[in-house]
């Protein structure tokens, strides 16, 4: 069970601002429906680009509703310049902090309220229409991803599947997301600068990192894996669980597991499933 702030439970219990302006100057969305979280935002903006009033729509758990009943008494009263300033972490912070699995419903509050000053000062653009789309199960977007990273100095793709729930589901993405992570931070990859490891040390290595970092990934969706043998760059893995028999099974090794040996190891590594 997650440990919850007085704040969180107070603004979930008690939800302030909740309903919709019909006359509103700005509406802003985040989410979807089909992801289990989704916010609409409506604000009054007066002649002096003073937020006059705020309301909100939302499907979502507690953590989304107690984020979007705070925001919009953050913002209520204040200039649209005061507004923009606004990050995911100010939300979170006011609601004297959100566990860690929880902080996509602050990124969620950020980005409707984000959706609805870009509409109301006419600042969508065409850039918007090419964001590449990173997670099909929850619909974020490369500049999603990449401005979570930034605002909340995210490090891993735990970090970023907490903060934007990408890769939270099937999974597939989680190659993608650790590569815009790498281009954000400019790690090398270059196995030249890497010293080359002996042959029991990369077995050891590779272990330890299904182990400790891909095994506990499976099992968050049912799933395990098993190291079988390993052959130079070729590892020969078993998957257990509900990875066992899956259709997506090719792509969990390609672009989660595979990707994830080669990022660590900084080799070519070839990952192959044993049937039996």
């Amino acid at each position: 069970m997650w440990d919850y702030t007085e704040e969180v439970m107070d603004h979930y219990r008690n939800p302030r601002n909740v309903g919709k302006i019909d006359d509103a100057d700005a509406t802003g969305e985040a989410g979807s429906l089909a992801c289990g979280d989704a916010l609409k935002i409506y604000l009054k903006i007066d002649k002096n680009n003073i937020v006059t009033d705020a309301k909100f729509q939302t499907f979502g758990c507690g953590s989304a509703v107690a984020s979007s009943s705070v925001l919009t008494e953050m913002i209520i009263g204040k200039s649209i310049d005061e507004v923009k300033k606004i990050t995911n972490k100010d939300i979170a912070d006011k609601l004297g902090g959100l566990p860690p699995e929880k902080m996509h419903c602050s990124v969620m509050g950020h980005e409707a309220l984000e959706d609805a000053l870009k509409k109301y000062l006419g600042e969508e653009t065409s850039e918007a229409k090419k964001d590449k789309l990173i997670c099909k199960c929850f619909s974020v977007t490369e500049n999603q991803i990449l401005n979570a990273i930034k605002e909340n100095n995210l490090k891993t793709v735990e970090d970023v599947t907490n903060y934007t729930k990408a890769g939270g589901a099937c999974g597939h993405c989680k190659g993608d997301i650790q590569a815009i992570l790498n281009k954000f931070y400019n790690k090398k990859t270059k196995t030249e600068e890497v010293p080359k490891l002996t042959a029991a040390q990369k077995i050891l290595k590779i272990n330890t990192i299904i182990e400790n970092r891909i095994s506990p990934e499976l099992r968050k969706d049912g799933g395990d894996i098993e190291l079988v043998d390993i052959d130079g760059n070729k590892v020969y893995v078993k998957l257990r669980g509900a990875c066992s028999g899956c259709k997506n099974s090719t792509l969990t090794l390609k672009s989660f597991v595979e990707m994830t040996l080669r990022e660590l190891l900084k080799e070519e590594i070839e990952v192959i499933e044993v049937q039996n």
